[in-house]
């Protein structure tokens, strides 16, 4: 063995200035707990806003599907807005009179003491009741594609906004009334007198939603019928529970009784175990290579194995050593493969070299020798045969 005895000031030196994985080492753990509160804070956010499942055409839903810019506009217009849940409720305001009706839906309600209530009505984007809320109004077979569309009629209201996204269904317009944005053979929109005011069908309630209000004169439209009155009573579907969710004793669900905290609560208790995982479950970092004191060579590693060999007498195995060896760097040199059989081997060998090729099968696998003196010139015998391949 050598011993490294260079002095201490020719050794090489190794810089101390961190280096950026060992600056990540360091500042790893807080990065991660960084983003882990910034999801869990999103994720609350998320969750808070996702509480309330979005209800198309309701003047306080902001989702795309919702109405609420609509009734922010009218409002800002100087229009009383009136969201109502019940025939009811929409009689009782109906009897201040000046005030517009508007239906989104009316499968949760009597279509017959609808059509009861008198003054201007707007039947938007529903098939079912047309019979009594617009007599006359018959819907056509096929439902024509929502895109924009030009009125080509002469309705004020309609003529003033221009186009408009409308489609879904289309309606054949009965005597006096007034259709427009056409479709095939029928109208989208179709207005006409009623006893007591004005009655509007819309195939589609899309331009009204938040999603496509502000799209082609959508907002124009919107507000010129909805707008057109100083006061609208919005009927809307009155809210349920969802189907297999527990209600309490008087319609409220089990999470609305739950505290508001309880998201934060579990949010915390996320974190705290994920900083606790991370506490006790840290792996030991990277290897570092350090240098020995002590340079062994290669040259005395394999003495030290042969060594080893003639003190245990394992002459067999250390021929299958040389043998392997030998095989290992002849094969590319005689243009074969890796896993090249015994005869091709010794075929190769024998015509490039010129020698005998039972004398070379049994140098490569033949058997192990019987003392050392065989296994020495069997190791001469192998070492010749590779340098007359590589003078070749």
């Amino acid at each position: 063995m050598s011993v490294d005895m260079r002095p201490a000031d020719n050794r090489e030196s190794v810089s101390a200035s961190p280096t950026v994985r060992s600056t990540w080492r360091s500042i790893r753990v807080a990065v991660l707990l960084g983003v882990l509160i910034v999801a869990t804070a999103v994720a609350g956010v998320l969750l808070s806003s996702g509480d309330r499942a979005s209800r198309p055409l309701d003047p306080d839903d902001t989702s795309l599907a919702g109405a609420k810019a609509l009734a922010q506009l009218l409002r800002a217009r100087g229009v009383t807005v009136e969201r109502v849940d019940s025939v009811e409720a929409a009689r009782a305001r109906s009897a201040q009179g000046g005030r517009l009706l508007l239906i989104t839906d009316v499968t949760a309600f009597d279509e017959g003491r609808l059509a009861a209530i008198p003054g201007d009505r707007l039947v938007v984007g529903d098939l079912y009741g047309l019979d009594d809320l617009a007599p006359g109004v018959r819907s056509l077979t096929g439902s024509p594609r929502e895109r924009s569309r030009e009125p080509a009629c002469p309705l004020p209201a309609a003529t003033a906004a221009g186009s408009a996204y409308l489609g879904a269904a289309a309606f054949s317009a009965p005597a006096g009334a007034t259709g427009c944005y056409p479709a095939g053979e029928g109208w989208t929109l179709v207005s006409f007198p009623n006893a007591g005011g004005t009655t509007t069908v819309v195939g589609s309630g899309s331009f009204l939603t938040n999603q496509r209000l502000a799209e082609d004169g959508n907002a124009a439209l919107a507000l010129n019928l909805v707008g057109a009155n100083r006061a609208v009573t919005w009927l809307v579907e009155p809210e349920t529970p969802p189907v297999g969710e527990p209600a309490g004793p008087e319609g409220v669900s089990v999470y609305d009784l739950m505290p508001e905290s309880v998201t934060w609560a579990v949010g915390m208790a996320s974190i705290a175990v994920f900083v606790v995982a991370l506490w006790r479950g840290r792996r030991l970092g990277p290897v570092v290579t350090e240098r020995l004191p002590v340079v062994v060579r290669a040259a005395e590693t394999v003495e030290g194995r042969g060594r080893l060999y003639r003190a245990r007498r394992a002459r067999a195995r250390a021929a299958d050593a040389l043998r392997a060896g030998a095989v290992d760097r002849l094969t590319p040199r005689l243009g074969l493969g890796s896993g090249a059989a015994r005869h091709e081997v010794v075929g190769a060998l024998a015509v490039r070299t010129g020698l005998d090729a039972r004398q070379v099968d049994a140098a490569l696998y033949g058997p192990a020798p019987a003392d050392d003196a065989g296994l020495v010139a069997l190791a001469r015998y192998l070492d010749s045969v590779e340098r007359t391949i590589g003078e070749l």
